[in-house]
């Protein structure tokens, strides 16, 4: 899952980045609001924890900007702890609200329940064929196989599951999987790729993941062995 963390305070975002990477999640900041605005409207992210006192524009603008835009599930962190601040957020669009200090383990669960809550419509299991991704236990099999894949494996097969049938491109893929300023190497996401393609494939006699020439790549069932696409 992606995050993104709009909070002016470089050890707060250090400490977030840190304990949320270990969870598993894709993390980007942004350290003042006119670029926390951009990031949130111009990128998808599953949720965003957003400060409310940022330079150049602060949360509430921030909330306004989005809503205006996406229903991404925003929950504000900071330090504003009366009743009319908090209230305040809610009405602008905020979906939680958290004052620092702040526990990181509830912090954690609080962005797990939003992720649970803005994906009731969508299931929890997506099935390819004989592919199951578990999105919220993290796991994936095939034909009752447990596939043992690293977080990063994960993460890119949810993208690609999520969006089965659709060819992905590499930067769409580095965005979705690494941080958006992650600098693009193409030999990156050919080595995940490769390196996911081995567990995902290589045991069975059906492919799932294939490459489009010059366009990215794909996690489908096909009818056809061959196509004309690798």
């Amino acid at each position: 899952m992606k995050v993104l963390i709009v909070e002016d305070e470089p050890k707060v975002v250090d400490y977030l980045r840190t304990g949320l990477t270990e969870h598993g999640w894709v993390v980007e900041a942004a350290f003042d609001g006119e670029e926390g605005a951009y990031l949130a409207i111009e990128y998808d992210f599953d949720v965003i924890v957003l400060d409310v006192m940022l330079p150049k524009l602060d949360g509430y603008g921030v909330l306004k900007a989005l809503r205006a835009r996406k229903q991404t599930p925003v929950i504000m962190l900071t330090a504003r702890d009366r009743i009319d601040d908090r209230v305040l957020g809610l009405r602008e669009g905020a979906d939680d609200y958290l004052t620092k200090p702040f526990s990181f383990r509830e912090l954690v669960e609080r962005l797990h329940a939003l992720t649970r809550r803005t994906r009731s419509q969508e299931s929890n299991v997506l099935v390819i064929g004989d592919l199951s991704v578990d999105l919220i236990n993290r796991r994936a099999t095939r034909d009752g196989i447990r596939l043992d894949l690293t977080a990063k494996e994960f993460q890119l097969l949810s993208v690609l599951a999520r969006r089965r049938g659709e060819t992905l491109s590499k930067t769409v893929i580095t965005e979705q999987v690494w941080d958006i300023n992650f600098e693009s190497n193409a030999n990156v996401v050919e080595t995940a790729v490769k390196r996911l393609r081995a567990k995902l494939d290589g045991p069975f006699s059906a492919k799932l993941l294939h490459t489009i020439r010059g366009m990215g790549y794909v996690l489908e069932l096909r009818e056809t062995a061959d196509d004309g696409r690798l």
